[in-house]
């Protein structure tokens, strides 16, 4: 049950998740009240929530909390790429988490961008890439398998956003084997907008370091005979006192 912060009426926030594939599209509910403009914001975290914002294209900014328990599960599912629906007394928002601003001592969320989503318009965003398989240049050739990328940025319409994509590196068969962006399957409806020849991963081979012998200086050597024979001369020639 989310708790009472001052002014605010009682409320029975929820989070809706959905089972599913984490790299599958689907879509979170947050429950938020709206926030007084005079509310103290440390006692409001300290009530447990999280001060909050949304806006959009079309939305003017609306200041709101969520309560902060509820608020981190469903970051962790949704990271930034994964429509939020806010669920406020105005009413429905599909909403993605455009920013989230952290205590740099403990690491708590302290304050929340939601960006409102505008039906029918698409979205760039930054997804993550996770990578699977067993590379063969890696298990039989000894190279080192590269991920240059972890994630990378795609458009689509808010509905068709996937939460990240798959990367197969079972394809990099050879030593120069590379994937690049424009290798990535994306489902239906989705661009990309990552440089297509940009490197997803790649193969490097350790070159090997050969031990050079260390390079004797035979001048240097016969100057230093030469003056310890011109030394020993002059000690022969100076005469017994």
């Amino acid at each position: 049950m989310m708790g009472k912060y001052r002014g605010a009426p009682q409320a029975h926030p929820c989070i809706c998740f959905f089972l599913r594939n984490p790299y599958t599209i689907s879509m979170l509910t947050l429950k938020g009240e709206i926030r007084e403009k005079n509310v103290n914001l440390t006692v409001l975290r300290a009530q447990g929530f999280i001060p909050a914002v949304y806006y959009g294209h079309k939305e003017k900014p609306v200041a709101c909390v969520v309560p902060k328990s509820e608020f981190k599960k469903v970051w962790k599912e949704a990271g930034e790429s994964t429509i939020v629906v806010l669920d406020t007394p105005k009413g429905k928002v599909n909403t993605l988490i455009q920013e989230v601003q952290v205590d740099p001592v403990r690491g708590e969320p302290i304050h929340v961008d939601f960006y409102v989503l505008e039906k029918g318009k698409k979205v760039e965003v930054h997804i993550p890439v996770e990578f699977v398989g067993v590379a063969p240049a890696v298990k039989d050739f000894g190279g080192t398998l590269v991920k240059v990328l972890h994630e990378i940025e795609i458009e689509a319409l808010p509905e068709d956003l996937p939460h990240g994509v798959t990367v197969d590196i079972s394809s990099l068969a050879t030593l120069e084997s590379q994937i690049l962006a424009r290798d990535i399957n994306l489902p239906k409806g989705v661009s990309l907008v990552t440089q297509g020849t940009d490197v997803v991963a790649a193969i490097a081979v350790a070159k090997e370091e050969v031990e050079q012998a260390p390079v004797i200086d035979l001048a240097s050597i016969e100057v230093e005979k030469k003056g310890k024979k011109e030394e020993e001369g002059e000690a022969e020639t100076i005469p017994a006192k």
